[in-house]
């Protein structure tokens, strides 16, 4: 017997997480065939950091330019060109790949068109889902449709890895084109129609401007902002540097490493199923408590625990982080305007992935200096005292949901007020 729809689930969040988890199905895939793909044209290990890096630079440099035109355009078209962008970039990456060797700038060029997708996609795609519900069941819909993402990006990763071995990459490759195609035609057809036509600002620097008084005007905002951009980049140095070389020497190989990542992401399904009950009445308090145990993959590595240990840890990881996503992603539809929503969300995407390339880059200078062990345990106090530091934050504290009749968020404030909006 089929279930019967909840009520929240319209039209539009139908169609908004179908597409994510289509094309999150065909992307998990692609990160493991592009990587292929350049191994098999005969590159090494460096070359497969560069393409990886040519799709990374882009993405991090057209981000806040992407969320001042998801500001300034309708966001569902800004949407279904990026994906358009997607499918072709891919689609002729896979063409190369299936008809003959491509050549590492080839591949290198793609990779940045993608980027550059992805810099104009995610911003716009950002709180469209909780702007599809409303009341309070939009924390509900928001944990389902992570739920649903998050077990795409599983599925993806297991299949695309299998049919990598089975048929190539380049046949995984045009799954993902075509998984871009079909995931941008289901966002075609999202009823705008409720949506107030946006106006054009007073330029591109205005707006960029306009965005960044709404993240500097909130304590909270720009504290977590800034705390994410670290704490990603020392968990990329722990989890993308040092975590295969301890796996190699300690754990067994790759096998007990992929099984942690596998944990972890088990774990993000799991809080999201978990967040489908659980609505924290204090948003960014419970979201900053569920921080702290990412210092622990860290630190299980330093010691190092045993392949066994290092997923339970692994896994209740993937819970928590999932927690914080939620509660987070509640927050800011809660209290930033939604005609600046995008501008103010680039600034967030812009943050956490501005550390990663850095810190990846200099993990292997630390683990030169002071060793292994201490780098990954530098790692943790670090993540633990970032993340202490954000709740000695008021705001942070004491932030929290309101009523579904009262979710407009507060008008903007003089810098004058500083940075502490309204509370209700």
């Amino acid at each position: 017997m089929l279930m019967a729809r909840p009520s929240w689930a319209g039209r539009n969040y139908l169609l908004l997480t179908g597409a994510t988890v289509i094309a999150g199905l065909g992307s998990s895939g692609a990160l493991i065939a592009t990587a292929f793909a350049v191994l098999a044209a005969g590159g090494t290990a460096t070359d497969v950091g560069l393409v990886a890096a040519a799709r990374t630079i882009p993405l991090v440099l057209f981000l806040l330019i992407g969320g001042t035109v998801a500001d300034r355009l309708p966001r569902h078209r800004v949407m279904v060109a990026a994906n358009a962008l997607n499918c072709a970039s891919q689609g002729l990456f896979a063409l190369l790949v299936l008809t003959g060797e491509p050549r590492l700038w080839h591949m290198a060029v793609l990779a940045a068109l993608g980027g550059t997708g992805q810099a104009f996609f995610a911003p716009a795609a950002e709180g469209m889902v909780l702007a599809s519900v409303s009341g309070e069941q939009s924390g509900r819909a928001f944990a389902v449709f992570r739920m649903g993402m998050n077990g795409a990006n599983i599925g993806g990763a297991a299949l695309g890895g299998a049919l990598v071995a089975a048929v190539g990459p380049g046949w995984v490759l045009a799954v993902d084109s075509a998984s871009f195609a079909l995931a941008g035609a289901l966002r075609a057809f999202l009823d705008v129609s409720e949506v107030p036509a946006r106006t054009p600002g007073g330029g591109l620097l205005h707006d960029l401007r306009d965005g960044w008084r709404e993240v500097a005007s909130r304590t909270w905002l720009w504290a977590v902002v800034v705390q994410f951009a670290l704490v990603n980049g020392l968990l990329s140095a722990a989890e993308s540097v040092y975590g295969p070389l301890v796996a190699e020497q300690h754990l067994g190989g790759a096998g007990p490493w992929g099984l942690a990542l596998a944990a972890f992401g088990a774990g993000t399904v799991g809080g999201a199923l978990l967040m489908t009950r659980y609505q924290p009445r204090r948003l960014l308090l419970t979201g900053t408590l569920c921080v702290f145990p990412l210092a622990l993959p860290s630190a299980a590595l330093a010691i190092p625990l045993p392949a066994a240990g290092l997923a339970a840890i692994m896994f209740g990881t993937g819970i928590t982080v999932e927690i914080f996503s939620v509660t987070w992603m509640m927050a800011l539809h809660q209290e930033i305007p939604e005609e600046k929503f995008s501008r103010v969300s680039s600034y967030d995407w812009f943050g956490s992935l501005a550390m990663v390339p850095v810190a990846t880059a200099l993990a292997g200078p630390a683990q030169d200096l002071i060793g292994r062990t201490a780098a990954l345990w530098s790692c943790a106090v670090l993540i633990t005292l970032l993340t202490a530091a954000v709740l000695c934050v008021p705001d942070i504290r004491r932030l929290t949901r309101r009523p579904p009749d009262a979710t407009t968020p507060p008008p903007p404030q003089s810098r004058a007020d500083n940075a502490r909006p309204t509370r209700a």
